[in-house]
C-alpha cells in the first residue's frame, strides 16, 4: 500500500507564459507557491483481483487499464504498464476546477505512488516533466508546465522556461518575517463557482496559433507585459516589498484579463471594485486559468473587516501556508 501527499498552488507572476503557443516564440516564466492543501492518493496492486478499482469523488471498476474512463489514471496506467490489479483513491483538501492546479497535482500524486509501487523513486524534475507529456502530449490538453512543476517541486519557486520547453527551477528564499507578513496580507477567497482550465485557455492559445487571428497581437503583447511583470514581483517578495506586491497584483489582473473575455465576470469584477476602494485592497486576481475559483486580495491593513464583508458574500477565507516539499511518498 503506497500513499503520497502533493501541495496545491497559487501563481504569483507570469501566469499563462508557461503554454506553449506561447513560450516557443521567447521562453516564459512563472512564479509560484506550493500551499499546504493536498491532494492525497493511495494505490496497491492485489494480488488476485485482476480488475482496476478506483475511489472517489467517480469511483468506478474496469476489466483493464484500457477501459479506465478516468483519463488521467487510464494514460498513466497504460504508461506504467500496469494494464491491471490496480486499486487507488483519491481524496482532495479542496475540490477540483477552483484554479489551484488539481488535475496536475493529481497526476504527479498518482505517478509517484506507480513509481513507489515499482520500487522507483524519480527526482522532481522527471516527475513534472513526465506529468506534462502525458498531461499535454498523450492526452493532448490545452494547458501549461507550472502546474505539473509546482506539484513535483512545491515551495516559493520559479520556472524559466525555454522555448524548446525545457524548464529551469529555482528557488526562491525570502526571510521567515517576511513571508509571514506577505501570506498574512495575502487573503484568498473562495468564490464559490468551479470551471475547466483548458476551456478558459482556449482563448489564449487560439489566438497565439493562429498567424491571421485579430486577438494575436493583444494577446502576445499581454503576456509579454505578464512575463516581465512576473521577474518584479519576484523581485519585489525578495525585497520584501508589499506595497509593490499589491500594485503589481493590479497590473497583472488588468493584463490578464485582456487574454480572453471568459477570465472574469461581472459580479467579480464589481467585488473588486468595491473592496479597493472600501477596504483599501490595493491589488487583487482570480487565482488560475480565470472563470471561477478562488479570488485572491491584497489588503495592506488588519484585513478583520475585509474578511467579514467577504464571509457576507458567501466567500470565505482560505488560510494557508507555504509547502516546502512538493509530491512525496508519505506511507
Amino acid at each position: 500500500m503506497i500513499s503520497t501527499r502533493t501541495p496545491l498552488r497559487v501563481t504569483l507572476g507570469g501566469g499563462g507564459t508557461d503554454l506553449e503557443s506561447y513560450y516557443r516564440h521567447g521562453g516564459g516564466f512563472i512564479f509560484a507557491m506550493a500551499l499546504d492543501k493536498h491532494i492525497h492518493i493511495t494505490a496497491h496492486r492485489p494480488p488476485f483481483d485482476s480488475r482496476v478499482v478506483l475511489y472517489g469523488p467517480q469511483p468506478e471498476v474496469s476489466a483493464r487499464a484500457e477501459d479506465v474512463k478516468h483519463e488521467l489514471v487510464r494514460a498513466a496506467l497504460m504508461a506504467h504498464g500496469l494494464d491491471d490489479r490496480m486499486e487507488a483513491s483519491s481524496l482532495a483538501d479542496i475540490a477540483g476546477g477552483t484554479g489551484l492546479g488539481s488535475s496536475s497535482s493529481f497526476l504527479v500524486g498518482f505517478l509517484n505512488a506507480l513509481h513507489a509501487i515499482k520500487g522507483h523513486s524519480p527526482d522532481a524534475q522527471a516527475l513534472a516533466e513526465e506529468a506534462c507529456t502525458l498531461e499535454i502530449q498523450t492526452l493532448n490538453k490545452g494547458i501549461g508546465k507550472q502546474d505539473q512543476y509546482m506539484a513535483a517541486f512545491g515551495g516559493l519557486t520559479t520556472l524559466d522556461i525555454a522555448p524548446d520547453g525545457v524548464v529551469t527551477v529555482g528557488r526562491v528564499e525570502i526571510a521567515p518575517d517576511v513571508e509571514a507578513a506577505f501570506v498574512g496580507h495575502t487573503h484568498i477567497y473562495y468564490t464559490g463557482l468551479r470551471r475547466d482550465a483548458a476551456v478558459i485557455l482556449s482563448d489564449q492559445n487560439s489566438a497565439m496559433l493562429s498567424d491571421t487571428s485579430p486577438q494575436r497581437a493583444s494577446v502576445s503583447d499581454s503576456l509579454g507585459y505578464i512575463k516581465d511583470l512576473g521577474y518584479r514581483i519576484r523581485d519585489a517578495w525578495i525585497a520584501g516589498d508589499l506595497d509593490g506586491w499589491g500594485r503589481m497584483l493590479d497590473e497583472h489582473w488588468q493584463h490578464k484579463k485582456k487574454l480572453s473575455s471568459q477570465i472574469s465576470w461581472p459580479a467579480v469584477d464589481q467585488l473588486y471594485d468595491h473592496v479597493r476602494a472600501a477596504f483599501g485592497v490595493t491589488g487583487g486576481k482570480v487565482i488560475g486559468a480565470g472563470g471561477g475559483g478562488f479570488l485572491m486580495l491584497f489588503c495592506p491593513g488588519d484585513g478583520a473587516d475585509l474578511e467579514a464583508y467577504m464571509a457576507s458574500q458567501n466567500m470565505p477565507r482560505l488560510n494557508y501556508a507555504i509547502d516546502r516539499q512538493g509530491s512525496r511518498v508519505v506511507g
